[in-house]
Parts: C-alpha cells; structure tokens; sequence
C-alpha cells in the first residue's frame, strides 16, 4: 500500500483549445497508462469519451485518471475549457491539491484562462504553468510570463526555457541542471536526451537561470546565502526552494513545450511529483460538526475518522456513480456512511479506481484517493460522506445560476414521463441545469449555463436515452429586484385543524448590492419567536422570492422583519409562512420592481482590419467596450454585452470577420434590463 505522502492529486485547467486533453494523453503514454496516443483533432483521445467530445474535438465533463511517474501516484483530472461547463472545473479544483494551468504560446493568458486562474486562487492551489504550443509561428514564451504578472498578478518562474535552431523550438533547457533536454523525433518523445547546454544556449538562457535563483532564494535562506555569495547551489537544494515557494504559491514554475511535437511534457510529469504538494502537505480540511455546528477538521490519515466530499455525479447505463475525494480514514465496500447534508445513511455497494470511461473495481478507498462508488442513492454534488460516528459537513461547492431557457417536449405525449424523469436525472448530474414546468403552457423548461451546455443536453437526450425533443428557441433568464424601499403589514385568517388562527406579519425590503441575492436578517429570532416559526417565516420569503412580483425571482433585495404577531387562535407555523409570502409579494410590488437582465464578459479576437466592424456591431447590441488589446496581427476586444443580444453571435462574427474571427463568453452580472 502507497504512502499517502507519494500521493499528488492535480488537475489540468486552461482555456478552450490551449491543448489540456493533448497534453494529458502524452503523460499517460509517457507514463505507460497508454500503447498509443490518442489525438483530439482525429477523434480518438482517451480522456474525451464521450461522442459529443469526440465529433466536437472538446473536453464536455471531467475525466478523471491515474498514473505512476518517479515512485509516487498521480490522481489527474483533465477538465474542460469551454465557458459552459464551468461547473466541471469548479467541482474538480474543490477536491484537488494541485493543479497544471496550460498558456497557448501564441494567444497568452486568455479569457477563460483568468476564469480558471481566480478559481484556483480562489480555493488557494499551488499551480505549475505549461506554455504549450511554442512550435507556432508568433508564439512567444517571454510575452506569456508578463502577462501572467500583468493579467493575473501571478508571477511565473522559468524551469525549462525553449531552445531555438534555425528560428524553430526544437528542445527546451532545463534550468536547474543546466543542461538540453532533446526529446526523441521516432519514440514519439519518450526518449529524453540530456546533453550540456552550448555556449550560445547558456548566454540565451541566463536571464530565465537568474529569475529562478532569485525566486528560490526569496523562498529558502540556504539558496539565498549561497546565491549573494556566489557558489553553485546543488540541483536538490534548488528542487526543495522551488517546492517551498510553489507550495506558499509565492510564485509559478513555468515550462516550456509543444505537446503535439510531443515536447517538453517529461519535465511537467517531474515537476508535478517534485513541486505540487501531497494531501498531508496542504491545510487539514475543515468542516462543522452537523450536530453541534461547532467546526471540526479532519487530518489527511487512514487512521482518522472517515470523511470524503461528493464531486461529481454520473448516471451510466441506468447506474448512478458517485465521483468522491476521501479526505480521512478509509472506507470499503459493504460499509455503511452517514449523508451529512440530508442525514440519511447509505451503504456504499462498490467502489471503483477510474480511468476515464472505464472503471477497476478496489476494496477499499483511503485518505488521499480519487474514486467513483455505486450504490449511494442520495448524495449530490456537494455533499458530505462521513463516518456516522463521528459525523462532519465540509463546505459545498458553489454552483452558478443558469442564464439561457429552453423548452423542450418529446415527439409523443407518450414520452413525457420518461423524458420529466431522465431530465432530472440530468439535473442531478450537473447541478448547473434547473428544471420546471411552465403552469400556464405545460410546457417542460430547461435551464443552462449557455447555448453549447444546452445543445450537447439535447444531444445526450437523443443517443444515451432515445428521446428526440423539440426545442423552442434559447430564452434568457430574467430576474426582478426594487428600486426602493417598502414595507407592508399583511394579516392572515383562516380555519386550520376547526381553529380560527389569524396572524400579522410587517416586513420591510430595500435593495441590495448586485449578486447579494436575497437576504433575510436574523430579528424575527430575537423578537423571542420559536425556531419553528423563525424558519417558517424565512421558507415563505423565499417561496415568494422564486415567484416575484413580475413573474421572475427576486434578486439582490433584504429583508427586514419587523414584527409577527398570532391576533388569535395558537401559534401555527403553517399560518406564518403564508402572512410572510403575502407581505414580501406586497412590499416588493410598493418597492417599484423591475427587471434584470444577465450581462456576458465577452472576449473577442480578431484581424486588425475588421476591428471597427466589430465594435460597431456590439454598439448595436447595447454592449460597452471595457478594453482593446493589440496583439502581433489581432486585436483582443473585452466587452460586457447583454445576453439577450447574443445569441447567434457566432454568425454574425463569421460574416464581419470573413471567418476568422473568435470569441469567448461568461456571465459577469445581473443588471437593470
């Protein structure tokens, strides 16, 4: 059994099309996962097994794998790229340790690459950068770290630098050895040879060995004396900094290749075992006793208690699998966990070790691993697993709201059942989607997190279940908040269980900052009412939160409760949450509400002669330009843009740019429509 100090759990992150699924199936082959690599443009990558992922030549779902590379496993999560599918890499870096953030060489730090990034940083992982593709005309190695320093305010430090031969990137430097490292043109790469570095290749690649000294010294006293006295510092000592400082994230290793030249992976595969931390090298994870609500943590042990956070659930072939990240003790097949989120036990049926689609059946999982289980029929993505003995909640992993409807109905009424159930099973995969049922047309609304999330959903419909929708075109998802403040007292009587009750409520609501959601304060507790009737309070503001006033969610508004008061009858917690619905839905309507429209941060790139083009037509599209950045032969237009505006935007860039224009999109905000 492997310590769980050889143990590395890693993600690979970047923007779309920057080469992650490329990468990741050269680090299987290298490290013998694989006989053969698969390659994305041709259809056949092992990490995308999907078909939609396969036609599209994208990464749609994460897919999890493993290795061995210098003695210790690797747990690697190769996520996807796309905007839409963002809650993929949000659920991937909540259980990961480290992570391998890939730059294109030509087109830098990228949209999508910042997202990825403030994510990370968000969940405070050690990363490594790759800057891939520096095979291609225009790339530029040195313009990728400034704008890590200038984009991201990251700052990356070389460990291998490109070598250039005739202009071309044939081999890279390694800057801790000093040396060349030529990766083998007929093995396809996995032959690394290392010979000196040349005269002429020394003096190119001194400024990068200088940035790394300097950066290992800020982070280790022995490398800093040795460095301002002038003595060669041993390749081990110059490893343990850079580790030190990664693992602080005081700085970013930064390495060179071309993952498709099948160039400059080994060193990653080295830097990951050497750089990125183990679970026993990151803070225990914390959590809350769901009993007491008093925190509690758990330490990265088989012999602690066992705990392990849900991250991902997938239905294959009618069979629910659960993606977990063990993070104390160890559990087995046959064992019975307690569900901390719903308090509910399950009985863990099977567990599995994954491989992108396929699955190898183990005993046991322990402190550190990544696997899928079967048989647990109540947890979602977010929850916790726990020992019922010593029972512990982590924290959720924060979902976005959908932004994009459609509608969808099957092809005969005979199928309506069966597509309401496979939707929700959906829903249950990916809690980015939402489900409801329009009350006045019948009709079946589903909710997304752009066009592409609800395209490939549609597509899934048709092959996994043989259900071939309709589908009525994308519609935005609106929300409602005041424009002021009101208040409204409203009284409630009605017979319940033969006794006249009659309640009055008096609430007040007044705007709130954008994205506070709704906020209800604590007073009603304090002005000495049960805990039975505080809560049912708070369910009817929020029951009359999701209807509005104009028919949408009301968004960004508190909520005051100023006074409950039972005129007649016993205290009824039913009685309560009506009065408190009928006085929300009555403050809001005095509050002047009106409505909110989602805002996309859109990233366009495109040649220089079509940039006026371009920026007229997001004019037409009530969109304000936020930034222009002039690039060698494009031009990189920011832009926040209504979403309502947006859609078929595809075309439209094709036709102003003659094809060769691209874009990328995210929510940013909600603001008044």
């Amino acid at each position: 059994m492997r310590a769980i100090e050889k143990v590395r759990n890693i993600g690979i992150i970047a923007h779309i099309d920057a080469g992650k699924t490329t990468f990741t199936e050269r680090v299987l082959f290298y490290a013998g996962i694989t006989h053969r690599m698969g390659e994305v443009h041709e259809g056949d990558a092992q990490m995308d097994y999907l078909p939609q992922e396969r036609e599209r030549g994208i990464t749609i779902t994460a897919a999890v794998t493993q290795f061995e590379w210098l003695g210790a496993e690797v747990h690697l999560i190769d996520t996807p790229g796309h905007v839409d599918f963002t809650i993929e890499v949000e659920r991937s870096l909540r259980v990961l340790d480290g992570a391998v953030v890939i730059f294109e060489g030509v087109a830098g730090v990228e949209a999508q690459s910042e997202v990825v990034w403030r994510q990370a940083d968000r969940h405070r992982i050690p990363r490594l950068a790759f800057i891939n593709k520096l095979d291609r005309p225009g790339a530029d190695f040195d313009r990728v770290i400034v704008e890590m320093q200038r984009k991201l305010s990251a700052r990356g430090v070389p460990v291998t630098a490109p070598l250039l031969r005739d202009g071309s990137f044939f081999a890279v430097a390694d800057l801790v050895a000093m040396e060349r490292l030529e990766f083998s043109e007929n093995g396809q790469g996995s032959e690394v040879r290392r010979t000196p570095l040349s005269a002429v290749e020394m003096q190119a690649v001194l400024p990068y060995r200088e940035a790394l000294l300097e950066a290992a010294g800020d982070a280790d006293d022995g490398v800093a004396e040795k460095y301002l006295a002038g003595e060669e510092i041993p390749p081990p000592l110059l490893r343990s900094a850079i580790r030190k400082g990664t693992l602080q994230s005081r700085f970013f290793p930064v390495f060179a290749g071309a993952a498709l030249r099948n160039k400059g992976i080994q060193p990653v595969m080295d830097g990951i075992v050497h750089f990125l931390p183990s679970p026993t090298e990151v803070p225990p994870v914390k959590g809350d006793d769901p009993r007491t609500g008093v925190p509690v943590t758990r330490e990265p042990s088989p012999a602690a208690p066992f705990s392990a956070l849900v991250f991902k659930v997938l239905m294959e072939e009618g069979r629910r699998t659960v993606y977990l990240r063990v993070y104390s003790g160890k559990v087995g097949e046959g064992d019975v966990v307690l569900n901390a989120a719903t308090g509910e036990e399950e009985k863990i049926a099977r567990l599995f070790r994954i491989h992108a689609a396929k699955k190898e059946r183990i005993e046991e999982a322990r402190a550190g691993d990544i696997a899928g289980a079967r048989g647990v029929k109540s947890a979602r993505t977010g929850d916790t697993l726990c020992d019922p003995k010593t029972p512990i909640i982590y924290e959720s992993i924060e979902v976005r709201k959908p932004v994009v409807s459609i509608a969808v109905e099957p092809r005969t009424l005979r199928d309506m059942d069966r597509l309401r159930d496979t939707i929700h099973h959906m829903v249950d995969e990916d809690p980015t989607l939402s489900l409801r049922e329009d009350a006045d047309t019948g009709q079946i609304i589903l909710s997304g997190m752009g066009e592409l999330h609800l395209e490939v959903l549609v597509e899934r419909l048709a092959r996994e279940f043989g259900l071939v929708v309709r589908t009525g075109k994308p519609q935005v998802l609106f929300r409602e908040t005041v424009a002021e403040k009101a208040t409204a007292d409203t009284v409630f009587e009605r017979e319940i269980a033969e006794r006249q009750v009659a309640v009055k409520v008096s609430l007040s609501v007044l705007p709130g900052p954008r994205g506070s959601g709704v906020k209800v304060s604590d007073r009603l507790r304090m002005l000495g009412q049960s805990k039975e009737v505080a809560d049912s309070v708070e369910e009817g503001i929020r029951e009359g939160a999701f209807a509005g006033v104009l028919g949408y969610p009301v968004d960004d508004v508190a909520v005051e409760v100023e006074g409950l008061e039972f005129l007649s009858g016993i205290p009824t917690p039913l009685a309560a949450k009506v009065a408190a619905t009928k006085a929300f839905l009555t403050a809001c309507e005095k509050g002047k509400p009106y409505l909110l429209e989602p805002i996309m941060a859109v990233e366009i790139s495109i040649p220089d002669e079509f940039t006026g083009g371009v920026i007229g037509d997001i004019n037409a599209r009530r969109g304000h330009l936020t930034s222009v950045d002039r690039r060698q032969d494009a031009t990189l237009l920011s832009a926040r843009v209504p979403l309502k505006e947006m859609f078929g935007y595809v075309t439209a860039l094709r036709s102003l740019s003659q094809g060769r224009g691209m874009f990328m999109m995210k929510f940013s905000h909600y603001d008044s429509a």
